[in-house]
């Protein structure tokens, strides 16, 4: 690989001092200090404030800051620094030579000043001028005449620029392409080979350096040394590297930028071309879209691989982007570079581009961070893309690619946008701090999100809308300002295997016509629901776990229709499934428990379909239906719940079949306040209380029902309910197989009452005082009395064996044939009971089991 140097580049900052002058008379030291006061200047013009040209810098004399359409300074060509001798001055790189004049020369004679300088004056002394000289200077003082073109030539003087520039500490030679090697200075045929391997390794401008290697066609080495380096051209066709090369941070102090036109194009042949350490600018003056729609920072065209490494990219132009890579077969390597602070998006890969594009940091820009479009497809990993003035990255148009371990935050609209048939895939990145959402998926976007947390975003974690079906797998999603997941506006998508948790509103919430897939999710303590489905929300939702939520773990409601199959849904605050105000859908195969609520509530025109789940260990009732709620309740197993298995009340009609309802430490089911329904083929054993109680001006249907082994009654009908029991089978209970209050007018076909036990007739036929079978957590139905002489009111109960013995010759009353426990044997009254034993203080008498809670959920997003 050729070694190609630019020039431009500061000088040592160091005072020198100022050439001593032969003694000479005052006058004629007037005439002589001219030209060494002019090196002089020369000298301290050279220094920072001469002006930001980085070639300014390098030369010793002012120079006018170069244009886009300015000639390149003028400097010794290569033919100058062969020979002092010859008369050329044209720039030292590839210019072209000036035409030297024919015939005797017409030049007047020259000065006495002039004379003693070019005759006179010691050759130390000139030499020690010349110590003070560059390269670029030090070959023009060598046209000016013989004795001044020998002494330029003084290999001791190039050493020493050599060394400084190269420090190398032999001559490095490059005589053709693709062949370096070093010389010894004393055994090197050239009499100042210092010199000559400048004129091989040296170039003016970026641009003639360029023009050398290309020109060549060899891969050549560019250092570009400290300064600023303005509207220079560079196009770059061939596998070249251009590195900065400057103290400290060399990217801080090497500077190329440009203010008409794309500052670096990479174009088809550059394949494996470097450029690092360097500071890219495009500084428009105009920076609106009508001149700079197409220009960028840096543009890598297709067919072209180039590795841009450790580089500043910055745009202050409003339209396009500092960095766009299009084309196919447009492929870089685009590493630890910080793209940042710029007036419009930062990096944009486009048309079919691809690359790959590691550890850089992304900030600040006016736009997107990131622009991925029209089939863009490149490998981004371990880029740190934060507090953007818009979206983080946005992939639309069918863009692609593969994001992994990105570190994404505090963007001012979401951290990851997908819009129009973008396919990206975004694996173990962290999203978060968003100053709205995490990721928005909209527009029939797609993607896979694998494996990122996305935390602490303003809203949503992740948004999905009109009609796009992205795959979210393995995140963690959690502590969002609002929901975990939000699918509205008919979006789908596959929603598997994530952790969400500890979000403000629900984990996800489906709405408006919306049907994803959500599946072997946990989703967890969340400060709101677990999911919440509404507006006509759909979608498939089996085998998550949903647990710990603050408030209901799955919502239905407003005409939505999800399918709820196989999850675990357990230990919520409130209700575990909450059907409500039209909500439907399909509950079935799940596991529903230890809810400090019931484990399903339906209400308000809710009409689902709830089948073969497991309902149980709820800290209240199993399910509970009310205000006018229906829905199919069908081979369901509840059981272990702390009040009745199923509730039925203010007029709610459901259908349930082929339940078993068991073990529940209160009723199997409790039907009251115009409850209805149709109970046919269900099993209903085992349960504290009774099997079936009807209460307060309810009618239901009993069909081929078994109610049996229970420990009170199995049926109960009270406070003017009525029932049609039809072929219902009711055996083995404790207290008895049907019992029905005053009052009560029931119609009954076919039904088979055998081989209960009969506890309370037993206890009144043996003179037993009630209390002694019932304890007060049981209400067995029998005659219900009242003593006017012990003051007793018709909230007390009086069993007929305490009127019999307690109350023997007092004022007593009949009150009705119902369910009470007896206040006498309780303890409750004035007098002690002779028949009960030892008093047990207890409250007034309840006459139905105590009411469920229900559900006050209805604060929602």
């Amino acid at each position: 690989m050729n070694s190609v140097r630019a020039t431009n580049r500061r000088p040592r900052r160091v005072s020198r001092p100022r050439p001593v002058q032969p003694d000479q008379n005052e006058g004629d030291r007037a005439d002589e200090e001219a030209p060494a006061a002019a090196a002089e200047a020369a000298v301290e013009e050279s220094g920072p404030a001469a002006g930001n040209s980085p070639y300014q810098l390098r030369r010793k004399s002012l120079l006018p800051k170069r244009t886009a359409s300015s000639t390149a300074v003028a400097c010794p060509s290569k033919t100058a620094m062969e020979g002092a001798s010859t008369s050329t001055t044209e720039p030292f790189g590839h210019r072209a030579k000036r035409a030297r004049v024919s015939g005797k020369s017409h030049d007047p004679p020259a000065a006495p000043a002039e004379q003693y300088l070019q005759q006179k004056l010691p050759d130390e002394v000139v030499l020690k001028i010349f110590t003070y000289l560059l390269e670029q200077d030090l070959c023009q003082t060598a046209c000016v005449c013989k004795r001044f073109s020998q002494l330029a030539n003084d290999p001791i003087l190039w050493k020493r620029l050599y060394m400084e520039v190269f420090e190398y500490t032999r001559p490095m030679m490059h005589p053709e392409p693709g062949k370096f090697y070093q010389v010894s200075p004393e055994e090197h045929d050239h009499p100042n080979p210092w010199k000559d391997s400048f004129q091989q390794l040296y170039y003016d401008t970026i641009e003639d350096a360029l023009g050398g290697v290309q020109e060549a066609h060899f891969e050549g080495l560019i250092f570009v040394h400290s300064g600023i380096y303005t509207d220079e051209w560079i196009y770059i066709e061939s596998p070249i590297t251009m590195i900065g090369a400057a103290p400290g941070k060399v990217s801080d102090k090497v500077v190329i930028e440009n203010t008409r036109d794309s500052t670096f194009v990479f174009m088809e042949g550059s394949e494996d071309a470097y450029v690092g350490y360097i500071t890219i600018r495009f500084n428009p003056d105009d920076k609106s879209a009508q001149h700079h729609n197409a220009h960028h920072c840096l543009e890598i065209t297709v067919n072209c691989s180039p590795n841009i490494d450790h580089c500043i990219i910055r745009s202050t132009c409003t339209v396009g982007s500092a960095v766009c890579v299009s084309g196919q077969g447009a492929c870089p390597s685009i590493k630890h570079c910080n793209i940042s602070d710029c007036e419009n998006v930062g990096l944009y890969i486009t048309d079919h581009a691809q690359g790959i594009y590691e550890d850089n940091e992304i900030s600040n820009n006016a736009l997107a961070g990131i622009w991925v479009k029209n089939h863009g497809n490149p490998i981004i990993r371990r880029n740190h893309i934060h507090h953007g003035r818009d979206v983080g990255v946005f992939t639309f148009d069918h863009g692609m690619g593969y994001f992994e371990s990105c570190n994404i935050h505090r963007n001012r609209i979401a951290g990851f946008e997908v819009k129009a048939y973008a396919n990206p895939t975004v694996v173990r990145c962290e999203i978060h701090h968003g100053q709205t959402g995490g990721i928005y998926v909209h527009e029939k976007g797609r993607g896979q999100f694998i494996e990122n947390k996305i935390y602490a975003n303003n809203f949503a974690g992740v948004w999905i809308t009109s009609n796009s079906d992205p795959t979210i797998r393995g995140n963690a999603i959690f502590n969002g300002n609002q929901g975990g997941v939000y699918i509205f506006g008919d979006g789908r998508g596959l929603i598997e295997g994530n952790d969400i948790h500890g979000n403000a509103l629900a984990g996800i919430q489906i709405r408006t016509n919306s049907c994803p897939i959500v599946r072997h999710n946990k989703i967890h303590d969340g400060q709101h629901g677990g999911i919440y489905v509404h507006e006509k929300g759909q979608g498939v939702i089996e085998e998550n776990e949903v647990y710990s939520n603050t408030l209901a773990g799955v919502w239905v409601t407003t005409g939505s229709t999800p399918v709820l199959r196989r999850n675990r849904i357990h230990s919520g605050k409130q209700v575990g499934v909450y059907f409500y105000d039209n909500g439907h859908g399909v509950l079935e195969d799940n596991d529903i428990y230890n809810h400090m609520y019931s484990g399903v509530q339906i209400r308000t025109g809710s009409n689902p379909k709830i089948r073969r789940n497991k309902i149980w260990g709820g800290q209240n009732g199993g399910i509970l239906v009310y205000n006018s709620g229906l829905g199919f309740i069908e081979d369901n197993e509840i059981f272990d719940n702390a009040m009745a298995g199923v509730w039925i009340k203010t007029d709610s009609n459901p259908t349930l079949r082929r339940n078993k309802i068991h073990d529940g430490r209160d009723g199997g089911i409790c039907i009251f306040n115009g409850g209805r329904g149709l109970l046919e083929e269900n099993d209903i054993f085992r349960n504290a209380q009774a099997g079936v109680l009807i209460s307060t001006n309810s009618h239901p249907v009993l069909r081929k029902n078994r109610i049996f082994d229970g420990f009170a009654a199995g049926i109960e009908i009270t406070n003017h309910a009525t029932a049609t029991l039809e072929g219902n089978q009711i055996f083995n209970n404790r207290f008895g197989g049907l019992f029905l209050a005053s009052g009560v007018n029931v119609t009954m076909k076919d039904n088979k009452i055998l081989n209960n036990q009969d506890a309370i007739e037993k206890a009144v036929s043996r003179g037993q005082c009630l209390y002694k079978i019932s304890s007060y957590t049981s209400y067995p139905m029998h005659d219900f009395y009242r003593c006017h002489t012990c003051n007793t009111t018709d909230r007390n109960a009086i069993c007929v064996n305490c009127i019999k013995k307690c109350h023997q010759g007092h004022d007593v009353e009949f009150i009705r044939h119902d369910r009470f426990f007896c206040d006498c044997g309780a303890g409750t009254l004035s007098n002690p009971c002779t028949l009960a034993g030892e008093p047990t203080h207890d409250t007034d008498t309840l006459y139905d089991s105590a009411p469920p809670i229900e559900s006050n959920t209805l604060q929602h997003n």
